[in-house]
C-alpha cells in the first residue's frame, strides 16, 4: 500500500455496525441471496485444499522483493502468468504501460563501524540509488540540512565523509504488542459516518525541490553516502522506501541507506561526544534502463450468457525492497490469485467474464491501474469514457495486509450496502460483520471509483501491518497468517461468484466531475 491507512472501528454485531434499519430491505432479490451450494464448494476447495501459502512463498522467498521494473517482478510475474495458464484460465499475459522509468536493484551491502569499535549495522540502501563502487572506508559526520542556511554552514566540510542526514530519534519502549485484531467498539467507530475534513493543500512540492538541492549539495560536495534513521521502527525494524529518481536523465544522487534506529543513534552519540568514528560500507546497486514501461499481469475466466461484462478483482504485485513484500502486498496479490483458481477448481458456471489485475507501480501512486483504466474505462481528468466502462460490475482489492477480512468500505456507495450485507451473512462466523460507508485511500480501488466504477477495498485486521512489517525490513514470509489468508480468499471467490452472477451489475454512484473542473462552493 503506498499510503499507510489506519483503520478504526467495528461493531458487536451486524445491525451495530450498519445501523439499525439504515440500509434495510423487505425482500432481497434472489440473485442477492448467497448460493450455498456454491458456497459449499468455494468453501471446500478454499479451506481443505488450500495453495493460498504455497503461492505466497513463491512471491515472496524465491521472486521477493518485487521492486517495479526490477529484474525479480519481472521473473514473479512471469511464474504468474504460468499458473494462472496452468490453473485454467484463459489469456494470461503482462499488459504494458507506461513510461515508468528505470529499473534497479540491489546485489550486494554490507556496513560495519570499524572504529573505534567494530559492530555491524543493521540497514538497506535507498532504491533507485547509486553504490559505492566497491568497499569504502569513511569517517562519518553528522550534517542535518533542513533550511537555507544549512548549505552555507557545510559547505566545504563533508568531502570524502559518510553523513548522518537527520536528527536522532527518540526510540520508545515497545509497551504495547505489535499485533492487534480489529475489537467490537474499533469496528463499531468504524462504521460510523465520518466528519467532512477540510482539504490540505500545498508543501509536498516544495519539500521536493528542497530535497532535489539537498541531493545535489551532498553530491557536488563529495560525500561518500548518506545515512538516514529506520523511519517509525525500533528493535532492528526499519522503514524505508525510495531515495533516488527513475529517470535515467535526472541529476546523480549519492548512495543513501536506511539504518536501525538504535545504530544511528549509537553512532550520532559517539560523534557528540568528539570521538571519531569510521564506516566500512559495500554497496553495489544496479540500474537497468533498457525498457522503461511496466507492466500488470492480467487474466480472465470466460463468463457465460453475460460474458461481455466484467467483474475485476486485483491487488499491488509490487512491493518495496527491506523485505520480500509480503504483507505489502503478496497476501493481497496471493489472496485474488487463489480466489481466481478456486472459481476455475470448482467449475462454478460465471455468468459474467472474470478478470484478475496484479499491478505494478502502485508503490508510487497508483500508477499501474490508472494507467489500465484510463487505457480500458475512461479518462477521470476530463471524465470522457469508454464502452467498457458500462460493462464493469464491480472491481474488488485487497491490500491491507495479512489480516482476515472483517467487512468492506463501502466507499460512499450507499446502494450496494443492502447487497454486501446479505453476501456478508454466511461469514458472521468468521468475523465478517462490518459495513462502513466510509473510503480507505491509499490503494488501487480509488483508481476505478474516479471513473465512476464501483470499487472497493475489505476491512482487514491490521496484525502487525501499521506497527512493524508496512514497507520495513520485517516484511516477511513469517509474518503472514495462513488460515487469515485462507478464509480471505474463500470471502473474495465468494463475493465476486455472487457479483458475476448476479441479474443486474451491482449499483454506481452517481459520476465524479472530471478532475480538472473546479469544485462549486461549499461542495466537498
Amino acid at each position: 500500500m503506498n499510503r499507510l491507512v489506519r483503520a478504526a472501528g467495528f461493531a458487536a454485531s451486524l445491525a451495530v455496525a450498519v445501523g439499525p434499519g439504515l440500509w434495510a430491505q423487505a425482500a432481497p432479490p434472489v440473485t442477492d441471496r448467497v448460493d450455498l451450494d456454491a458456497l459449499y464448494k468455494i468453501k471446500e476447495e478454499g479451506l481443505q485444499r488450500s495453495q493460498v501459502m504455497d503461492i505466497t512463498s513463491y512471491l515472496t522467498d524465491v521472486y521477493g522483493p518485487r521492486l517495479t521494473n526490477s529484474p525479480n517482478i519481472k521473473a514473479a510475474a512471469d511464474w504468474t502468468r504460468q499458473k494462472l495458464t496452468e490453473w485454467g484460465l484463459s489469456n494470461a499475459h503482462l499488459e504494458p504501460w507506461g513510461p515508468f522509468g528505470r529499473g534497479w536493484s540491489n546485489e550486494r551491502f554490507s556496513a560495519q563501524v570499524v572504529s573505534p569499535r567494530p559492530f555491524s549495522v543493521i540497514g538497506y540502501p535507498g532504491a533507485w540509488t547509486p553504490g559505492t563502487n566497491g568497499p569504502v572506508t569513511a569517517d562519518v559526520v553528522m550534517a542535518v540540512i533542513d533550511s537555507e542556511p544549512d548549505f552555507a554552514a557545510f559547505r566545504g566540510k563533508l568531502k570524502g565523509k559518510i553523513v548522518l542526514a537527520q536528527a536522532v530519534p527518540e526510540v520508545q519502549p515497545l509497551w504495547d504488542a505489535p499485533a492487534h485484531r480489529l475489537t467490537d467498539q474499533e469496528l463499531e467507530d468504524l462504521a460510523m459516518q465520518p466528519a467532512p475534513q477540510q482539504r490540505r493543500f500545498g508543501g509536498f512540492g516544495n519539500f521536493q525541490q528542497f530535497n532535489q538541492r539537498r541531493m545535489q549539495f551532498y553530491v557536488d560536495e563529495g560525500v561518500v553516502a548518506v545515512i538516514y534513521p529506520g523511519g517509525r521502527g525500533n528493535g532492528g525494524t526499519i522503514f524505508g522506501t525510495g531515495n533516488g529518481p527513475r529517470d535515467p536523465q535526472a541529476p546523480p544522487y549519492p548512495p543513501t541507506l536506511s539504518v536501525a534506529d538504535e545504530h544511528y543513534g549509537r553512532i550520532a552519540r559517539m560523534l557528540a561526544k568528539g570521538v571519531s568514528v569510521s564506516l566500512l560500507l559495500d554497496i553495489q546497486n544496479r540500474f537497468y534502463d533498457d525498457n522503461l514501461n511496466s507492466f500488470n499481469v492480467v487474466a480472465e475466466i470466460p463468463g457465460t450468457d453475460k460474458a461481455d461484462e466484467l467483474v475485476m478483482l486485483g491487488g499491488h504485485f509490487d512491493s518495496w525492497h527491506g523485505g520480500t513484500g509480503a504483507t505489502d502486498n503478496a497476501a493481497g496479490s496471493a489472496v485474488m490469485l487463489e480466489a481466481v483458481r478456486i472459481l476455475k477448481a470448482t467449475g462454478l458456471k460465471l455468468r459474467r467474464t472474470v478478470r484478475i489485475a496484479l499491478w505494478t507501480g502502485e508503490e508510487q501512486g497508483l500508477l499501474g491501474s490508472r494507467a489500465y483504466v484510463k487505457d480500458h474505462f475512461g479518462d477521470p481528468a476530463t471524465m470522457q469514457l469508454k464502452p467498457e466502462q458500462a460493462k464493469l460490475s464491480g472491481y474488488f482489492n485487497v491490500d491491507n495486509g495479512t489480516g482476515r477480512i472483517r467487512g468492506v468500505y463501502l466507499q460512499g456507495n450507499e446502494a450496494v450496502a443492502p447487497i454486501f450485507e446479505r453476501w456478508m451473512e454466511p461469514f458472521h462466523s468468521l468475523g465478517m460483520t462490518t459495513l462502513t460507508i466510509r473510503n480507505t485511500g491509499g490503494t488501487d480501488h480509488l483508481s476505478y471509483d474516479a471513473v465512476g466504477l464501483p470499487g472497493f477495498q475489505f476491512i482487514q485486521d491490521p496484525v502487525e501491518y501499521g506497527t512493524r512489517t508496512h514497507h520495513s525490513n520485517m516484511d516477511l514470509y513469517e509474518r503472514i497468517q495462513p488460515f487469515d489468508m485462507m478464509e480471505n480468499a474463500v470471502i473474495v471467490a465468494t463475493f465476486v461468484y455472487q457479483t458475476a452472477n448476479r441479474d443486474e451489475k451491482l449499483p454506481r454512484k452517481p459520476l465524479p466531475k472530471a478532475a480538472g473542473t473546479p469544485r462549486a462552493a461549499g461542495s466537498r
